[in-house]
């Protein structure tokens, strides 16, 4: 007598198989887009640490920020003896910039989870 699956118990193994393969998708997706709005706050946050510390070797005055609108931003403080940081977004979210004068700035992007993280001039 020969021992065999029937075509049940075949379709049932393959339905739990599809269940658990899209069950680990949808977590995959998830586990990217957070991983994906921790760079964007990371960059923003060492653009923070750059900004502040040409803040302090400028006379107490920021230095341009670039990339308003765009998926990349950057500041260079270089020519003070400074660092500079340039960062482009890991997909196409762009990035809002406003610094009206030397005194303030702001830069802002929308995460995947659509809210805005923002930073500000500390000083």
């Amino acid at each position: 007598m020969k021992k065999s699956f029937t075509l049940l118990e075949m379709l049932v193994v393959i339905g739990i198989i599809a269940i658990l393969v899209s069950l680990g998708f949808a977590s995959y997706s998830t586990v990217q887009k957070k991983a994906r709005d921790a760079k964007r706050k990371g960059d923003l946050s060492a653009m923070q640490k750059v900004l502040e510390q040409c803040y302090s070797l400028n006379s107490y005055a920021y230095p341009a920020i670039t990339g308003n609108g765009t998926t990349s931003a950057s500041t260079n403080c270089t020519d003070l003896g400074g660092p500079n940081i340039t960062f482009t977004d890991p997909t196409t979210k762009t990035y809002t910039v406003d610094a009206p004068d030397t005194s303030t700035y702001s830069v802002s992007v929308v995460l995947e989870d659509t809210t805005t993280y923002t930073i500000t001039n500390q000083q």
